[in-house]
């Protein structure tokens, strides 16, 4: 009788709340005229037509089966929880790609385009404040439960919550609620009148509600939420987890969506299994051994120099720049400013003079980064135009003078010991400028008698720097690299701990607005937890970053999107490192694939919305040569 009545109880407590929520919706049904729709494009009208049978960089006919083996994709080297929305802990690579569905996905061969994947179709206002989702009839989880309206608030209310990790928190914040008009439509209205707006809840990551409940039905503390498997609508199920170091996805074979326009020709690895290395230098020797069958090159000197050998000799290896026309968020060190010694631009304009880029990448394996939005259109270019000072021209006084000149350019040496000696010296004179002199001792100190010492954080075991370290010793300026777990890591950033980092912002189609306030936003730079590592407060970068999200044209976003670009990078907030318009990587060459390329993707990444192609469209081909691992 116990069990029958706390039954009966959490039935009652789920009845009255679906009461609630459509009394709170006036009226509590969807609206049936038009405006709906299968796709949206940011700008323009998407490519795909309703009752498109397919995306063109898939095989519709992909045949299933096999088991594809991966290592850990990022810095962790092991996992320690199921939830990858929280932030203590490390969640497995795979769950966004193989477990959690979006209500749309990203095309992968158009800017800026989704197509509803859970949700049926979906409907936004003409003037963005508001956009609604009808969830597909046939939608449902892997315990075979249906995805409600329901499911998508209460996944919203976890992850915009205060247990949700800061970052995603602040991605979300541009919703204003999320109304459930009907068991199958759920409108959301939007703070923020953005194409970005729009897209941020089109690509929410939706789970049940039965994940991590308490027996009598109620959730749980979303943070509290650790050991237990999610329960999902993807392809795949977790088959088993050992110790932190291994996940195995299984292929659920009623999947609901596998007909789906936005899902034929994807997911055909009857298994995907993750191993996890702790050391990159272990990771190559192991695929050289067959223990996994894609490398993602991060390191040029390996990618020119251990990417050989007898296997990719003969055709088992095959090795692939894969190039795309991805845009290519900024890789940077960058400088924290809360730290007195950054916030001189003078100070932080002479470290840029001593990265000597152009001999580190003595191997032309990258690009040098000279823009917020490399690889793409909207990177300044020459003079600013009459609509881009139009934005800037109201902050004049308080932006470097550059700002409304050309185009940033990085300080080059050519490889050259007489051009490295000359940015030094500029680099010098700029420090002294600002009251930092070369003490008796050999170190540069300030009036107070401070000693210029940069503490470089890192999650990489053994990281060094030996030829930035020499240019900034040659000035008395002491680069002591600090390595840490990943765990620490994380702790360090969330409490802007540290006083140098490197960090990639995110790729794009298009710049995303609201991902660049929480990177770049005043209001972020006092809020432990979010992507503005750098502590930026500038007036400026508010005002253009809000031009960039009321963009109605992709000739405004394009102009708003050099405006700010412009004062980035002439602000000098970190000294920029280095893109590649590619995802480096060698693989057995045991797949089959679909015979087009998409122009967005990318290998494996839980980090972008941009279709994974690699390990999500390909396929066990048994009669190529790298089937033979020996």
């Amino acid at each position: 009788m116990r069990r029958a009545t706390v039954s009966i109880a959490a039935w009652l407590g789920a009845l009255s709340a679906v009461l609630v929520a459509a009394l709170a919706s006036s009226p509590a049904r969807a609206d049936d005229g038009d405006g709906w729709t299968h796709g949206y494009a940011a700008f323009g009208a998407p490519k795909y037509p309703p009752g498109f049978t397919h995306f063109e960089y898939v095989d519709p006919n992909a045949p299933k089966g096999g088991t594809l083996y991966l290592r850990n994709p990022d810095r962790r080297t092991s996992f320690d929880k199921f939830n990858p929305f929280t932030t203590r802990g490390n969640a497995p690579a795979g769950l966004s790609i193989f477990m959690f569905e979006p209500l749309a996905v990203m095309s992968g061969d158009e800017p800026q385009t989704m197509y509803g994947l859970l949700a049926q179709s979906m409907r936004v206002a003409p003037d963005r404040s508001s956009v609604t989702f009808r969830l597909h009839p046939q939608a449902r989880f892997t315990n075979g439960d249906p995805v409600t309206a329901a499911d998508v608030q209460h996944s919203f209310a976890m992850q915009s919550g205060p247990y949700a990790a800061p970052g995603l928190r602040a991605v979300l914040a541009v919703v204003e609620r999320a109304t459930v008009l009907d068991e199958r439509t759920i409108r959301f209205d939007l703070k923020e009148r953005t194409a970005d707006a729009v897209f941020t809840v089109g690509t929410l990551r939706v789970f049940s509600r039965k994940w991590g409940a308490q027996p009598d039905g109620t959730p749980r503390r979303f943070d509290e939420i650790v050991s237990e498997y999610p329960i999902t609508s993807g392809p795949y199920t977790i088959a088993r987890a050992d110790g932190g170091r291994r996940i195995e996805f299984v292929r659920d074979a009623n999947y609901w969506a596998r007909d789906l326009p936005v899902r034929r020709g994807f997911f055909n690895f009857d298994r995907v299994v993750y191993r996890y290395y702790r050391d990159a230098a272990i990771a190559r020797e192991a695929f050289k051994a067959g223990e996994f069958d894609i490398l993602r090159e991060y390191s040029s000197r390996a990618w020119v120099r251990q990417h050989v050998g007898p296997k990719w000799d003969d055709g088992r290896i095959v090795k692939d720049p894969f190039e795309t026309q991805v845009g290519q968020g900024m890789q940077s060190y960058q400088l924290n400013l809360r730290r007195p010694k950054f916030q001189d631009l003078r100070v932080r304009r002479a470290l840029d003079l001593t990265y000597d880029f152009d001999t580190l990448n003595r191997l032309k394996a990258f690009k040098r980064v000279e823009s917020v939005f490399s690889n793409s259109d909207f990177a300044a270019q020459g003079e600013p135009s009459a609509a881009e000072r139009a934005l800037l021209e109201p902050f004049r006084a308080e932006l470097p003078p550059e700002v409304f000149g050309p185009a940033y350019r990085a300080p080059t040496t050519g490889g050259e010991p007489a051009r490295l000696r000359a940015n030094l010296l500029r680099a010098r004179a700029l420090l002294q400028e600002a009251g930092w002199t070369l003490a008796p001792d050999g170190k540069l100190r300030n009036a107070a008698g401070e000693a210029f010492v940069i503490e470089y954080l890192s999650p990489s075991e053994g990281a060094r720097m030996p030829d930035w370290e020499l240019n900034l010793s040659k000035l008395g300026i002491e680069l002591k690299v600090r390595s840490v777990d990943f765990a620490l890591y994380r702790r360090r950033l969330e409490t802007f701990d540290f006083d140098m980092i490197t960090i990639v912002e995110s790729d794009f189609q298009l710049p995303n607005a609201s991902d660049l306030v929480n990177s770049y936003g005043s209001k972020a730079a006092d809020e432990p937890g979010s992507s503005n590592f750098r502590g930026v407060k500038s007036r400026a970068a508010d005002a253009v970053l809000q031009a960039m999200g009321r963009a109605t044209t992709l000739d405004e976003l394009r102009t708003a999107a050099r405006a700010f670009d412009r004062i980035v990078m002439w602000s000098a907030w970190q000294v920029p490192d280095l893109y590649a318009a590619d995802e480096k990587a060698s693989y057995w060459n045991r797949f089959g694939k679909p015979r087009v390329r998409p122009k967005y993707f990318t290998i494996e990444s839980a980090l972008s919305d941009n279709p994974a192609w690699a390990v999500t469209t390909w396929w066990a081909d048994d009669s190529l040569p790298g089937s033979r691992r020996k």
